[in-house]
């Protein structure tokens, strides 16, 4: 019997997707401490992966709380002495080259193809080198101090801001709140109030308030959910006069548009949803406050 044929696409969506429900968009990071290893992905040799598969591995080690940049193969795995741990679950990459191929003129020509194959992290594995583990990055307090202005206007949105030591930001849907690390552990006070401003822009979504989460709720759904968030960061950032990360927001734009196959007018429909959730913001916030200081 033929095993059915893999959706390498879909697949690859649904592993960083994930990471989204998990509450750990992982390239996105302006805080000191670390869950997961903050480096880029690499494999058993240290030759680091490139493109989406970055961007599929670093989301697999966020929402596992991977601490080793280090992937790779069953095999591999062996072949340096380390097991599997019994009941591990692999992560699906993707492998690019090309053949060449006679057309029926008998020109050769050179036809790209893509196939997946399985890793997994060195947390995953018993037996490896020392060099294969690392700890996780402690929070350091830099001393980063909140600004009352702009802390008045976020309250006034009536949002639940919980703040603990553990070092994520994201927006729990079930909780209808907002969990955000200490601004002492962020680099700059822009940071803060920058992640801020992208979970602030998610719990927008909820069903009290402008419903994307119930109009958009097929799985792909949650990558454009995240297009919707960073633009809103944006366009919060510029109001309340900071200035946005554009560089890191770019790119993090472009990986989202990358997994979801989508063309550039999916930017379009997110800004169209964004500016929407900006302008509830804005309502709730009162931003006559921040420019009165």
């Amino acid at each position: 019997m033929t095993a059915p044929k893999i959706d390498l696409h879909k697949t690859i969506t649904d592993q960083i997707i994930d990471a989204i429900e998990a509450g750990c968009p992982p390239w996105r990071k302006p805080w000191t401490g670390s869950a997961a290893c903050p480096g880029l992905p690499v494999r058993h040799n240290g030759e680091p992966y490139r493109g989406i598969n970055v961007l599929v591995l670093w989301s697999v080690a966020a929402a596992k709380a991977y601490n080793s940049p280090r992937w790779m193969t069953f095999k591999q795995a062996k072949d340096l002495g380390g097991s599997v741990r019994k009941g591990e679950k692999s992560a699906l990459v993707m492998y690019f080259d090309t053949f060449k191929k006679e057309d029926e003129t008998g020109e050769e020509k050179v036809i790209p193809f893509t196939k997946g194959y399985r890793v997994f992290n060195a947390d995953q594995i018993d037996g490896l080198p020392a060099e294969f583990y690392m700890q996780p990055e402690a929070p350091i307090d830099l001393g980063t101090e909140h600004d009352a202005a702009l802390e008045a206007f976020f309250a006034a949105t009536g949002a639940l801001i919980e703040t603990t030591q553990e070092p994520r930001a994201f927006y729990d849907i079930a909780r209808d709140r907002i969990h955000m690390p200490p601004i002492s552990t962020f680099h700059d006070a822009g940071g803060y109030y920058g992640t801020l401003a992208h979970e602030l822009t998610h719990w927008t979504g909820a069903a009290s308030r402008l419903d994307r989460f119930g109009r958009f709720a097929e799985r792909k759904a949650y990558a454009f959910e995240e297009l919707v968030a960073e633009i809103g960061n944006c366009l919060l950032c510029a109001e309340l006069g900071l200035t946005p990360d554009f560089e890191q927001s770019g790119a993090y734009i472009h990986g989202w548009l990358r997994a979801m196959k989508e063309d550039n007018r999916a930017i379009f429909r997110a800004a169209s949803e964004a500016q929407k959730a900006i302008d509830l913001i804005l309502t709730l916030g009162h931003p006559s406050q921040v420019a009165a200081e």
